[in-house]
């Protein structure tokens, strides 16, 4: 897992209880135990606490998933899916660990080589475009 132990200086909390409506865009570690509504983008790591409910996609370096997220994940380096957590939504990352009865429902690009990486995050992207253009 790329997120190591002295990686763990968190920059932002979104405490239990918490509820933001909106894209949220920050800098470092972020750690949600609320509700977010809306995309949350950061060049850091997400930790989202079992409490945490996001509707949005996500952006960041690493996230690991112990509450329920709908939309879709995208990490450069890692995303781990804890027990009793749910995704529903693709999930894009050079490294994926789903641990036992999380749920996830969606589709999977789990790629360790960079070139292939951008290569089939590209072809996701463009058919994404694709289907959203065609239902508009």
């Amino acid at each position: 897992m790329a997120l190591r132990i002295d990686d763990i200086s968190i920059n932002t909390v979104i405490g239990k209880g918490s509820e933001i409506k909106g894209n949220i865009k920050v800098n470092g570690v972020v750690r949600i135990d609320g509700d977010i509504d809306g995309n949350l983008e950061t060049d850091g790591n997400v930790i989202i606490g079992e409490n945490a409910r996001i509707r949005g996609n996500i952006n960041a370096k690493s996230i690991i998933v112990g509450g329920i997220i709908l939309g879709n994940i995208f990490a450069n380096e890692s995303v781990k899916v804890l027990a009793n957590s749910i995704v529903i939504g693709d999930i894009l990352s050079h490294k994926v660990q789903i641990e036992d009865d999380a749920l996830v429902n969606g589709k999977c690009i789990s790629i360790r080589n960079e070139e292939n990486y951008t290569m089939a995050t590209s072809k996701y992207l463009q058919s994404k475009a694709i289907i959203e253009k065609a239902s508009i």
